[in-house]
């Protein structure tokens, strides 16, 4: 029987960079602005299916930027950047305060969030 190793290989994050994209939390967090803007026009079954929407889209949101937080950011981001944990962990916040609202600005709120960590991730694509 032959013994076959697998050669270690490095990367900062899960897996070699280019995979993350800040725009995947921004397209679930337009979804949430959508529904949030047809809710009052919707029957009860319908609004009922939009709660429920809302509440998946709200936590993919929190996923996607967890995932961005936690395995995309090095410590050198840190150093340029000393708010980026303060600007994640607000926006994952706003993320939970749209699930409670049903106000069209509780997303756009968390939509400018997303908007700002965006800007600091490409600034650090750049680098």
């Amino acid at each position: 029987m032959k013994l076959t190793f697998i050669k270690p290989v490095y990367a900062h994050c899960d897996l070699p960079c280019g995979v993350y994209d800040p725009a995947q939390a921004k397209i679930e967090a337009q979804s949430l602005k959508a529904i949030l803007e047809k809710y009052d026009g919707l029957d009860e079954h319908n609004k009922t299916r939009a709660i429920i929407i809302k509440e998946e889209r709200a936590e993919l949101v929190k996923r996607h930027l967890m995932v961005l937080w936690a395995d995309y950011f090095k410590p050198e981001h840190l150093e340029k950047y000393p708010d980026l944990h303060d600007k994640f962990w607000k926006a994952i916040k706003q993320a939970s305060e749209v699930k409670h609202h049903l106000e069209v600005e509780e997303a756009n709120k968390l939509l400018k969030m997303i908007d700002e960590i965006a800007d600091i991730f490409w600034q650090t694509k750049k680098a």
